[in-house]
């Protein structure tokens, strides 16, 4: 049993993130996963994860037998773009999530990719081998994974120093007045709906998206959208902060759409080839429902 005494400057915190800094050894999604059954109590009584903290609380920890947490192959079929011995471009359906956490760890990218490839860069730990950069679960196309570590760490850099290009189109609510436009809010987690982000707060994480409209409809304008951030949520709160949430995302306020997903696709990325120094540019179609609904606007 492990027991915690909190104090005034613990004051606000939620559970699971108070655990997670006391227990820094420990995924998060394990710590969730212990408050969720009963192995956390606060003052005596079990809690929620997004408990609120008010300092000088009694908490105890039961852990639980620490089984390894690794992602594992799944035979699911991939639609691959690129690959060399060092690189994986892959077209990412929508509904699928990128790699195992907050308690899912089958169906995923990374599942498939190592039934698909054995191994991966390690460098990502192994619950996310490969993996450089992610998109949202119901956002589709192109996502780069690394084979190799050196190949990670180059593709890391890149992605850090903002040297790669990342193109993606946008079906948005409403009609967008200019043809071009920047968007720089920074974004921070809604302080009270932890699953959304916002753009709101005049602090967070500095967040740059650029945008040009290439069709007008009646309700609706798809956009071309290149980010040289990749903060989370990044297109679709700073969209939805001007009055233009992406078609089918009713997290940020679109109405219920047909679509079954929102209407936002990795298009296009350009990048430099590990090791080669070379510049490559992958590009995914636009999925056929998508594509239909499109043609469905005119």
């Amino acid at each position: 049993m492990l027991d915690f005494e909190t104090s005034a400057s613990d004051a606000g915190k939620r559970l699971d993130l108070y655990l997670h800094e006391r227990l820094p050894e420990l995924s998060r999604s394990r710590i969730q996963d212990w408050i969720k059954s009963g192995r956390v109590r606060v003052n005596g009584a079990a809690q929620k994860r997004s408990h609120t903290l008010r300092g000088s609380e009694a908490i105890q920890v039961d852990p639980a037998e620490l089984t390894p947490l690794r992602a594992f192959p799944e035979d699911m079929p991939l639609d691959i773009l690129y690959e060399d011995d060092a690189v994986i471009a892959v077209n990412k359906r929508a509904g699928m999530v990128v790699h195992s956490g907050a308690g899912r760890n089958s169906g995923t990218l990374v599942n498939a990719l190592l039934h698909h490839f054995g191994t991966l860069s390690g460098v990502g730990g192994e619950l996310r081998p490969g993996i450089v950069h992610r998109l949202d679960q119901f956002t589709s196309g192109v996502i780069l994974v690394a084979r190799t570590d050196a190949a990670h760490r180059d593709l890391a850099q890149q992605f850090s120093s903002r040297k790669v290009e990342k193109i993606y189109l946008a079906l948005v609510h409403g009609r967008v007045k200019s043809e071009r436009g920047r968007l720089d809010a920074p974004i921070a987690r809604d302080p009270v709906r932890r699953t959304r982000m916002t753009a709101r707060l005049q602090r967070g994480r500095s967040a740059v998206t650029e945008y040009k409209v290439l069709k007008r409809f009646a309700k609706s304008t798809l956009l071309e959208v290149r980010i040289g951030t990749g903060r989370t949520h990044q297109i679709r709160v700073h969209l939805a902060g001007i009055g233009h949430p992406v078609v089918g995302d009713k997290l940020y306020g679109a109405p219920a759409s047909p679509l079954g997903r929102y209407f936002l696709h990795a298009h296009r990325i350009t990048f430099a080839l590990p090791g080669a120094n070379q510049p490559m540019t992958i590009a995914a179609p636009l999925p056929r429902e998508l594509q239909e609904f499109l043609d469905a606007s005119t």
